[in-house]
């Protein structure tokens, strides 16, 4: 059986924090240059599919989810922001693991928000199923969503759809040319 959104986003989450953990925790410049690209690929995926997918469902589905919609918007918009600035960063500049844990710090919060009130209010109003095929959503969209931060992108749909459609090729070209981590270190997904 497929999971609930709320299961797919806290997994999202999980994925997302551990890759923090290794950044911080290594001194070695091309691994932590490998997580980052990974950490950034993540967070921009997660914050662009979250959009595509949960905060219409917010929007839809519960009472004052505009409100809880525009606010998360609002965050990832500031989480788009300081990923662009962290992407563009070397590891060897010393505002590296700074800049990370007060991104990681933010980014933590509204995550927690998220999954404490957000989610948890949208999975009273939707059926198993429904919650089934939103997380199902939630996964396929992101496969064709950007994988680099672009702050200056809309941020709701249709014309974020219509941007990032265009965008994501070049990101995804681009990755090809990146470095990454060993998978078997990333863990299940």
């Amino acid at each position: 059986m497929s999971p609930s959104i709320s299961a797919t986003l806290k997994q999202d989450h999980i994925q997302i924090q551990a890759i923090y953990q290794r950044i911080v925790a290594s001194d070695v410049r091309d691994e932590q240059i490998r997580w980052q690209n990974l950490f950034v690929w993540e967070v921009a995926r997660n914050t662009v599919g979250e959009e595509l997918v949960l905060y219409p469902a917010l929007e839809k589905h519960v009472q004052g989810g505009d409100r809880l919609a525009k606010k998360g918007r609002q965050e990832n918009q500031q989480t788009k922001k300081r990923l662009k600035a962290f992407q563009q960063l070397d590891p060897s500049n010393r505002d590296f693991k700074p800049m990370l844990m007060t991104l990681m710090d933010d980014l933590g919060r509204h995550m927690h928000t998220q999954e404490m009130e957000d989610l948890a209010i949208l999975e009273e109003t939707l059926s198993p199923h429904e919650s089934r095929s939103m997380a199902k959503w939630f996964s396929r969209t992101k496969i064709f969503v950007p994988s680099r931060a672009h702050p200056h992108m809309p941020s709701k749909p249709p014309f974020e759809t219509a941007v990032g459609l265009g965008v994501a090729p070049f990101d995804q070209m681009m990755d090809l040319f990146r470095k990454w981590p060993n998978k078997d270190l990333v863990g299940p997904e």
